[in-house]
């Protein structure tokens, strides 16, 4: 690796951020440890002591040696290869020291490592030079960074950042790096690879919320337990558009994702560490950078999710992490041809299940328990009969109901709305809560011995009563399940009745199995709703979160296996960083100097080997009846007492040399765990429950023990390994691996800095162990001497062979290689050749990379250019010769159609002309009907008005003639005749109105005939309404018709009327005979007039009741669409009736009149007789007419 210069180097260098400037984000998602002990809001610790200051070197205050000085190995450059740091020192350019921090309480800390570990260079000939910066082993273990005062033979005289001064032999001080190195974010950039420069740096970057550090290929995340602000929608684009290049979870994910779409190869993201150290919410990071670039569909959101759920359902508080996982999972996540995310699927392994029944104080049980109780609504709560927390025997034996800064009930909402996302219905909710609440119920379930036998019942308390409600049973039904078994020996059903002991176990059993099927349920339902179906490509990137590293007071069987499962993985790791990377180089005769790791394959054997290795012991002890945890741990001290991997203890325990350290386990309920046996009685109680979820528990149930609980007493070894728990996790694991092995990898180690879950605590032996039981230094170490970047001779000629200034399509491709790195100055230490492959250093495939796009990218643009020429001299010669031939054709097609056209327009011009004219002489015939009908209404109206007006002129004449001939006779008053006259004037006048109004009822015919529609029952109902007026008049008329003729028959002789007027007793003596004889006469010719106006007035009113009947009809027709008029029917309608109420006030006056006239005639025909004359009898239907039309 080429060196690095310092010369001209800043020492602010050090602290300039690796990102972008102008990547600042307004606003960031800060990662949330839900369950850290520490919340947000705690302030970042402070940098280690003497970070960014320069210490005075001595008390004299001596200055510091300029950069040139002969004094420093570093005046002209910092050597980063092992050769060159062999003979070199550190630069004396600053004291600091890391802060010390609490001991780390693990039982697998180790001594403090030997200053001549090979694994870290050879230090021997560095020399220890005054002003120099050195790390130094404080009595307590840690490593403090000091400055060299003097140095006197073998020992070194140095100042501590506390200001002490100590004397310590030279050979035990190991070099610092440069003061520009401090904080670097690649630990292959150090110039010294040690113990105390990679636990320097990485504290150095915690301390500044730098918590991400590359080791190579691996990512190492250290636990902040505090919100920082790396993450966010900002950060997402930063990272997508290479914008930010420091170490993240973004940039592994990134990685991940386009190795998966350049190579067409699955990838798999691989999180470990110990419990605590930060891998769920580092794959919850993974998943939402993911989530975030492949979205669009909307099932990205779907993913997410699901990690509320299985938080809820599995995870919990233990004593080294708030929210410990307590089962693996791997989420592979499916993504379609143009990188879209198209599905998801979750697989789990080992559910710790004892921890629904048992935890240890200080400790909680799975976190649904405690949600439930928190914040289900009133409605779920009285449904289930839910109590406190510390009111239910399986949560209250640990005396620990809360986690410091998390709500239980805010999380149970977030819990509902994850399920409604991932489309689990409320009805299924509904059972899964019951279910859960069963589980705490039957841990309340108690027992009640039966007459001092050795056998019990349940007791029917309301925990009997609620659990069986909620499973949808019986009490009997479940006191048979808990309190009895049946058996069959020698074809013999037998009831055996269960000890208090006994049937709590069962109790237990059926609470532990419940709660892991309704687990396994939950899986199920979420892989429905993200199952992949048709959209299925092949590609996928998996991202792996199991338990880590465990090792406790107490380790159990849960402990074993998770133990287990991470030496698989730390043998995967190792596989492929270490040795599939040597024994390539040495398959290929590269010259490499082999790197030392701690290789974990003898643990490995201790499990896996057959017939004696730990599990192959275990699973067959368990096939034993009267096996016990003892007669398990002596047989384990009998075959591997020799293993250099075990140590029997006395006892139920031994131990176990783990990759992480040693581990003591004790074996009491290995057995009992490694069954997990459930008696067939408790499966066919789920089977007769009356919920589908219990049913649904019971049929897989009875399809995995394939009715194992029938055999008689022992079952055989086959059948045992059905049920072992241990077998069935080594072939998940075994599964696991075989993916894991057909994907690409990407490791994240995650570091946890102290184990009081603090934030701003930096325990220097808690993380030198983990990093040591991760391998990070040897990992940094192959990176960094080693050849990352590998491709055969084949690929990589015809990758780059094009690059050439010369042909060489003759040449082998070999040669054609060996010109590409000669013609680009490669230098010979970047590169080795192999028989069969070319291997390179770090970041030199990259250049030819950028060489590579840079030359395609040109001769695409060339090549673009050229075709894009040719097509358009292409297109448009073709353009021109496609017109020509398209104008030839268009003319030749218009020129044969042309006659043929034509004929048409001809013939469609004659026939529109005849159409048009048809419908002009149609229409013009309705008008002109229409007009006859209406004129000839009209005028017969204005016909019959003035036919009444000339007959009336025509009795007045008469009369005034008659009145010349007859005046000497006739005496009539001058009133009476003036009155005459102004009727005479005022009927002419309406004539004249009338003719007016006519005139204008002519003009606007036209616009009423095409509007009509609304009035009609309106017209109808006013229709009747002068039909029963005019009834009324002419009933009156007839009356009056009626009374006249009656009296018109004796008025023809004078005798008949004296006759008729002395019978009715109306005549009074007194008057000369002249007067008696020509009152007969004047009294005749008055009532013939008489009789003459009254019959023109009931014409009239005849005429006039005809005209607006028609009128009123004829608006019906136009307003119902019947017949067509320009008007409009409503005011035409308002009109008629204003007209109508005219003519009809001045008809009624006019027959007033009539009837005055006619009063005056009489009593002046009587000269001057009695007012109260016989006519007063005759008069009596004015008075009918009067109050029945005219009142």
């Amino acid at each position: 690796m080429a060196s690095v210069e310092v010369r001209s180097v800043r020492k602010s260098a050090a602290l300039r951020p690796r990102g972008p400037a102008k990547v600042q984000p307004a606003r960031s998602m800060s990662l949330d440890y839900k369950y850290s002990a520490a919340r947000a809001g705690v302030e970042p610790g402070p940098a280690p002591n003497g970070v960014g200051r320069r210490a005075a070197a001595d008390e004299e205050g001596d200055a510091v040696p300029p950069e040139g000085d002969a004094d420093s190995p570093y005046s002209s450059k910092a050597t980063t290869t092992e050769e060159e740091s062999a003979g070199g020192g550190g630069e004396a350019d600053s004291a600091s020291s890391a802060a010390a921090a609490p001991r780390s309480p693990s039982p697998a800390a180790a001594a403090g490592p030997s200053p001549r570990d090979t694994r870290w260079g050879d230090t021997s000939s560095y020399g220890a030079k005054k002003k120099h910066r050195v790390f130094c082993q404080l009595p307590n273990g840690d490593w403090a960074l000091c400055t060299v005062i003097t140095t006197s033979g073998d020992e070194s005289v140095l100042k501590v950042p506390e200001g002490k001064v100590l004397r310590l032999k030279t050979e035990s001080l190991q070099p610092a790096n440069p003061e520009i190195l401090d904080g670097v974010d690649d630990l292959m950039q150090l110039s010294y690879l040690s113990e105390p420069s990679v636990l320097y740096n990485l504290q150095y970057r915690y301390s500044q919320d730098m918590i991400y550090t590359k080791a190579g290929p691996v990512l190492v995340a250290v636990n902040p337990f505090k919100k920082v602000a790396l993450y966010g929608n900002e950060y997402i684009k930063a990272y997508k558009n290479k914008t930010m290049d420091s170490p993240h979870v973004y940039a592994i994910a990134d990685s991940a994702l386009r190795e998966m779409k350049r190579d067409e190869v699955n990838q798999s993201i691989i999180i470990s560490g110990e419990s605590g150290a930060g891998k769920t919410e580092t794959a919850k990071i993974a998943m939402q950078y993911l989530a975030s670039l492949g979205g669009g569909s909307g099932i990205e959101y779907e993913i997410l999710q699901t990690n509320p759920i299985l938080e809820a359902f599995g995870n919990a508080k233990t004593l080294r992490n708030d929210n410990s996982s307590r089962f693996g999972k791997l989420i592979e996540i499916h993504f379609s041809t143009t990188g879209r995310i198209c599905g998801a699927m979750v697989q789990t392994f080992l559910l710790e299940k004892s921890r629904v029944v048992q935890c240890a104080v200080g400790e909680r049980s799975y976190h649904i328990f405690y949600q439930l109780c928190a914040g289900a609504p009133t409605t779920l709560r009285e449904k289930l009969n839910l109590k406190k927390v510390d009111e239910y025997k399986y949560l209250k034996q640990s005396c620990c109901y809360s986690i410091a800064g998390v709500d239980d009930a805010e999380m149970f909402r977030a819990v509902t709305e994850a399920m409604n996302i991932v489309h689990i219905s409320q009805e299924d909710q509904d059972n899964v809560f019951a279910m859960v609440s069963a589980v705490l119920w039957l841990g309340d379930v108690s027992f009640t011995i039966i007459d001092n036998e050795n056998h019990v019942e349940i007791t029917v308390e309301e925990a009997a009563e609620t659990v069986s409600r909620l499973l949808g049973c019986s009490i009997e039904d479940l006191n048979l399940a808990l309190s009895k078994r049946h058996m069959k020996v020698n074809n013999e059903n037998i009831v055996q009745k269960l000890t208090l002991t006994q049937a709590t176990d069962t109790r237990d059993a059926l609470a532990k199995a419940l709660y892991a099927s309704l687990f396994e349920w939950l899986v199920e339902q979420i892989n429905k709703s993200l199952s992949v179906g048709k959209r299925r490509t092949g590609r996928s990137i998996s991202i792996l979160d199991i338990y880590g590293f465990e090792s406790f007071d107490k380790n159990s069987f849960e402990q074993f296996c998770i133990n287990y499962a991470n030496e698989r993985l730390q043998q995967h790791f190792n596989r492929h960083l270490f040795k599939l990377e040597q024994e390539e180089y040495v398959e290929d005769g590269i010259d490499w100097a082999k790197v030392e790791f701690e290789d974990n394959q003898d643990c490995l054997n201790l499990f896996e080997k057959k017939p004696l290795g730990l599990l192959s012991l275990l699973d067959e002890e368990s096939t034993f009846p009267n096996a016990t945890d003892l007669t398990f741990a002596n047989k384990l001290k009998q075959h591997l007492d020799t293993n250099s991997c075990f140590r029997g203890e006395r006892g139920k325990a031994f131990t176990v040399r783990h990759y992480a350290g040693e581990v003591a386990y004790d074996t009491s309920g290995f057995l009992e765990k490694n069954r997990d046996l459930l008696h067939m009685d408790s499966i066919q109680f789920l089977a007769k429950c009356k919920l589908s979820i219990p049913q649904t528990f019971a049929s897989k149930m009875l399809a995995q023990s394939d009715n194992l609980e029938s055999v008689p007493y022992r079952p055989s070894v086959a059948d045992s390994q059905k049920l072992s728990v241990a077998m069935k996790f080594k072939g998940q694991l075994f599964q696991l691996m075989q993916r894991l092995e057909s994907t690409t990898p990407h490791f994240i180690r995650c570091i946890k800095p102290n184990n009081l879950q603090l934030p701003a605590i930096y325990g220097q032996e808690l993380v030198l162990q983990q990093l040591k039981c991760c391998g990070v230094l040897e990992v940094v170490r192959i990176s960094r001497s080693g050849y990352p970047t590998r491709m055969t001779h084949q690929k990589f000629a015809r990758r780059y062979g094009f690059l050439l200034l010369e042909d060489v399509a003759s040449q082998d491709p070999l040669s054609v290689s060996v010109a590409i790195l000669h013609q680009f100055n490669i230098l010979p230490e970047m590169y080795q050749v192999g028989y069969t492959k070319l291997f390179f250093r770090t970041g030199q495939i990259g250049n030819l990379e950028n060489t590579r796009n840079r030359t395609l990218h040109g001769v695409l643009r060339v090549q673009s250019c050229f075709r894009g020429y040719q097509a358009r001299r292409h297109a448009s010669e073709r353009s021109r010769g496609v017109l020509a031939l398209q104008s030839f054709i268009r003319a030749e097609n218009a020129r044969q159609s042309y006659s043929s056209l034509l004929r048409k327009h001809r013939a469609a011009t004659l026939v529109q002309k005849n159409l048009r004219g048809w419908r002009a002489r149609r229409y013009f015939i309705k008008i002109r009907k229409a007009s006859v009908v209406i004129q000839s209404g009209i005028r017969g109206c204005l016909v019959r008005r003035c036919a009444g007006n000339v007959d009336l002129l025509n009795v007045l004449r008469e009369f005034e003639s008659k009145k010349e001939a007859d005046g000497d006779q006739i005496l009539i008053k001058a009133s009476f005749l003036a009155e005459l006259q102004r009727r005479i004037l005022r009927a002419e006048a309406t004539v004249r109105e009338k003719d007016e109004e006519n005139e204008m009822l002519h003009q606007r015919l036209q616009q009423y005939e095409n509007r009509w529609l609304e009035y009609e029952q309106k017209m109808k109902a006013m229709e009747e309404m002068w039909q029963k007026q005019m009834r009324s008049l002419q009933s009156s008329l007839s009356v009056a018709k009626k009374s006249l003729a009656l009296d018109e028959t004796p008025r023809m002789s004078d005798s008949s009327v004296e006759q008729s007027w002395e019978s009715n007793g109306n005549h009074v003596g007194g008057g000369s005979s002249q007067q008696l004889a020509a009152a007969p006469r004047i009294t005749g010719r008055e009532m013939n007039a008489s009789m003459s106006v009254i019959g023109r007035l009931a014409e009239e009113l005849e005429q006039r009741s005809q005209v607006f009947a028609d009128d009123a009809k004829f608006l019906v027709e136009v307003k119902s669409g019947q017949a067509d008029a320009s008007l409009n029917p409503d005011v035409e309608l308002r009109r008629l009736k204003q007209n109508f109420d005219s003519w009809k006030k001045d008809f009624g006056s006019r027959i007033r009149e009539t009837k005055v006239i006619l009063n005056k005639l009489a009593s002046g025909g009587g000269g001057g007789g009695n007012e109260s004359s016989p006519n007063s009898a005759k008069r009596k239907w004015w008075g009918r007419l009067n109050t029945s039309k005219f009142s």
